[in-house]
């Protein structure tokens, strides 16, 4: 299960780059009922996103030229220059050369399919994770899910594990020690329609499904896939913040046992 107790290829950090941070504090801050706190003025403009005081994703302001809001997925590394070496080795390319920023350091990536990513070195992530209104999986979209599992397993050692479902295989990821099922934090998705893009989705944990869609429509978003029940699983939605940027929802069922 996700969580905060960061291994190698854990999802570590989150954040939303926004065309108009106001709008998009405002808006999850309705949904989710976060709260923004500025990182200060040298950080210009980025920020976290906290619930009951512990930081659960951030915020900035676009910074690539001609990009499109978007939620970025930053996976934990021990050797960031190792990284986006075997990233290049892999057939990916790197969008952000490895930077000290505060007590860490980031990196940016495009694999070889198209889907970008991030990661952070560092001991620090998000605070909280897989509870109400927090993040609680990754999924990856892609068309040749065993090509991508292979280039990231170069890179994080991760495992996978495959499910059926309606349609297609699914394959859940974990990180590369210990019990897989605990080690799971995300998953890869064949592409479903032409046209579909290639991506990393973040899911968060909510209380009530149809309700978070409600305040999207709400607040200024769209619904991209209606609260539907998937077995096994749990109840998911697809939807875009007033900016697009993609995200999903999860009523998780309750556990067994």
């Amino acid at each position: 299960m996700l969580g905060t107790d960061f291994r190698t290829g854990s999802p570590v950090w989150l954040d939303l780059g926004s065309p108009d941070t106001d709008t998009a504090a405002a808006f999850y801050g309705a949904v989710f009922g976060w709260q923004f706190v500025s990182a200060g003025p040298e950080a210009g403009g980025y920020g976290m996103f906290q619930q009951d005081g512990k930081t659960v994703a951030a915020l900035g302001p676009l910074t690539e030229q001609g990009a499109d809001s978007a939620w970025t997925t930053y996976f934990r590394t021990d050797d960031i220059e190792a990284t986006a070496r075997d990233v290049v080795a892999g057939g990916g390319s790197v969008r952000v050369e490895p930077m000290s920023v505060g007590e860490g350091m980031l990196a940016q990536f495009t694999d070889p399919q198209g889907a970008q990513f991030a990661v952070w070195q560092s001991g620090r992530g998000l605070e909280k994770a897989s509870e109400d209104n927090t993040l609680v999986w990754v999924e990856l979209h892609v068309a040749d899910p065993v090509a991508a599992i292979r280039f990231y397993n170069g890179l994080f050692g991760w495992r996978f594990e495959e499910m059926p479902a309606p349609g297609m295989t699914y394959r859940v990821l974990s990180v590369g020690e210990g019990d897989q099922q605990e080690g799971s934090f995300g998953g890869v998705a064949p592409l479903q329609s032409e046209g579909q893009e290639t991506r990393w989705v973040p899911y968060f944990a909510v209380a009530d499904a149809d309700a978070v869609v409600e305040a999207v429509r709400g607040n200024g978003g769209q619904v991209l896939m209606p609260a539907a029940d998937v077995p096994d699983v749990g109840r998911i939605a697809w939807l875009t913040d007033p900016a697009q940027a993609v995200f999903a929802v999860l009523k998780p069922n309750p556990r067994q046992g």
